[in-house]
């Protein structure tokens, strides 16, 4: 950690004056875009970041397009002096903190890339059209910054996927660097939304966290759709949330599996609502 600020700019003007310092120093440009409500999860991809020739650029900006309900944009949590405060002790940069015109001008052109399926399940199925959203304002803000790399969070493991197709299909120079899963003691994966379970729910949700970690378990015992039948089981009888999907997939494809394969990696994939807060999950089950 450090004590020395980062400088925040909101224009787009500053973006690039301050941009060109860093670069001025020999430095590369490693970019996290966040939605803010910043937690241990992105201090973990800051800090991964970090490199004595690296400069570290933060975004902080909630992104309407890719909400498919206008309750959940309304209720997600804005935390930006926390933010700022937190991405100064953990070494950041640069934090961009653009306005709506500037992300999204009058003149702005949407992109469009070829999912190959990566968006017809789980997250995609559940909310249509919200990868549309996350694309345009991914591709946005990598023409404002221009990193050399990226770094994204595997909890959000169909997104990663769908932003590394977006930059093989546009041929961008950005390495596109996953980041681990960062956990709670109880196993919860770190979410913005965690803050508005209840104290109940929050021990609730302890559920994903042993759902995945006994699917793990098993998959010597049962095939693939078998095990995510019975991950699907484990959590209805629970009767502790209500499930949207739970899907045992190829970590490639994102196709749900029937069959192991040595050579192919799966994931356990989970998505369920306590209350109003919908969270996800996933986890490496095979090999």
């Amino acid at each position: 950690m450090t004590s020395e600020k980062p400088c925040v700019v909101h224009s787009l003007t500053e973006l690039r004056i301050e941009l060109q310092k860093l670069r001025n120093q020999g430095k590369r440009i490693a970019f996290v875009p966040t939605m803010g409500a910043l937690h241990a999860g992105h201090m973990s991809l800051i800090e991964l970041a970090k490199g004595e020739e690296v400069a570290v650029v933060c975004s902080i900006f909630v992104n309407p397009t890719q909400f498919t309900d206008s309750k959940d944009l309304e209720n997600y949590p804005r935390t930006e002096n926390k933010d700022i405060l937190m991405l100064e002790q953990y070494g950041c940069d640069l934090i961009y903190i653009p306005v709506m015109d500037e992300i999204y001008p009058d003149d702005h052109e949407g992109i469009t890339i070829a999912y190959h399926g990566l968006d017809s399940v789980m997250e995609g199925t559940s909310r249509p059209g919200h990868f549309n959203g996350v694309v345009e304002v991914v591709y946005r803000l990598f023409q404002l910054v221009q990193p050399d790399m990226a770094c994204f969070g595997e909890k959000d493991f169909q997104q990663l996927a769908i932003i590394r197709e977006m930059v093989k299909q546009h041929e961008l120079p950005i390495n596109i660097i996953p980041c681990p899963i960062i956990r709670e003691q109880n196993g919860l994966a770190m979410s913005s939304r965690n803050t508005r379970l209840t104290e109940a729910q929050r021990k609730d949700a302890e559920l994903l966290y042993e759902t995945l970690t006994e699917l793990k378990d098993l998959k010597d015992l049962m095939n693939p759709d078998e095990l995510a039948e019975w991950g699907r089981n484990r959590i209805r009888q629970s009767g502790k949330c209500e499930l949207e999907y739970l899907e045992v997939a190829d970590s490639a494809t994102l196709s749900p599996m029937y069959r192991w394969h040595e050579s192919t990696s799966a994931r356990a994939f989970v998505a369920v609502r306590f209350g109003e807060v919908r969270l996800i999950d996933n986890m490496e089950v095979h090999p």
